[in-house]
């Protein structure tokens, strides 16, 4: 039996169609020249993994039982783990035009490759320079699809981030939400973080509730700098060269603490100046209406109205009408609470 395998499984989004013959052929070179170990599969879990996996599926149970409560439909996405399943993980990348950024529409290329193991065992050397593009990848082994399975690796994480976690992936059913990528990401990020606050506090858990309610603050911290980031760095690059503009803005950086803590930690192995549009571009669509949605959680008259009230958002929703939505949400809430 061969130890290699190639990727299983391309998605790619475009948002451009002029650049489909390339991102196509692009997709193929990365399909074609990346391989991963298969002798993963000859694994065997140990009794303490046993005992961490069986705990988790658990969590993941009263998680999506509990989520289903806010009006969270469940998903089968994290239902299983590898002692039923074998891992897929997923490797993104991101792609922005060099000197621009995704403020007012979606990302210039969204590229999803599958693998047939899990990310600890997928080691990424290099992503070779795309001419006229900024470049960023991640990689992961939870995400909103059947396929996806709890691993060794996710009951191993922190508990906060296993529950918010397997609300986040429930949240992006289509039966909860079905949006464009950019408007899906950045409500169901901090519906996830609500969500899993909520959990908390459900089970009477005050040091739980008070680390959950930390947690969810910092990303809102994170959310009102990147958007104050991305305000200062669209001048910049409109005003000088691209060299110079982005030392300039990653200089910047340093002025926001919380983000650039993020920010390096999720980069590390990339090359900032090659990362950072994409990466910036990534980043606020994860969280651009974070702390919006959060004040708006603060308004509504609990977090399952605030969900049932943003699924009335329409499926070809843009960031304009979304703006307009949450506005009116906002009116709406305080007019009540008056």
């Amino acid at each position: 039996m061969s130890c290699f395998s190639p990727a299983n499984a391309i998605q790619c989004a475009i948002s451009r169609p002029s650049h489909r013959k390339l991102w196509i052929g692009f997709a193929g070179a990365i399909s074609a020249g990346l391989f991963i170990s298969a002798c993963a599969r000859l694994a065997t879990i140990g009794t303490e993994d046993t005992v961490q996996l069986t705990h988790t599926a658990t969590l993941i149970d009263e998680v999506k039982s509990f989520g289903k409560s806010l009006g969270i439909e469940p998903t089968p996405a994290l239902r299983r783990t590898t002692q039923d399943s074998q891992a897929l993980s997923m490797l993104w990348l991101w792609m922005q035009h060099v000197g621009t950024l995704a403020v007012n529409g979606p990302i210039d290329i969204r590229l999803a490759i599958g693998f047939s193991a899990e990310k600890e065992r997928l080691k990424i050397e290099q992503v070779y320079r795309v001419d006229g593009y900024s470049v960023y990848y991640r990689q992961g082994n939870e995400f909103s699809d059947s396929r996806s399975v709890a691993t060794i690796g996710f009951a191993a994480e922190p508990l906060l981030r296993r529950v918010m976690v397997v609300l986040h992936e429930d949240l992006h059913g289509d039966a909860n939400f079905a949006l464009p990528w950019e408007i899906e990401e950045s409500l169901v990020t901090p519906l996830g973080y609500l969500a899993m606050v909520a959990f908390f506090q459900r089970k009477n858990d005050p040091a739980a509730s008070s680390n959950a309610v930390t947690y969810l603050n910092e990303e809102r911290q994170i959310s009102r700098e990147l958007n104050s980031l991305v305000a200062e760095a669209i001048p910049v690059l409109k005003s000088l060269p691209i060299d110079a503009a982005k030392e300039k803005i990653l200089q910047r950086i340093s002025h926001y603490p919380n983000y650039q803590r993020q920010f390096e930690r999720q980069i590390r192995g990339q090359h900032p100046p090659t990362v950072l549009e994409a990466k910036l571009s990534h980043d606020l669509a994860y969280y651009r209406y974070f702390d919006r949605i959060a004040l708006l959680a603060e308004q509504a008259p609990d977090l399952k109205t605030l969900i049932h009230d943003l699924k009335g958002l329409p499926p070809d929703a843009t960031l304009q009408t979304t703006e307009k939505y949450l506005a009116e949400l906002s009116f709406r809430y305080g007019a009540a609470a008056s």
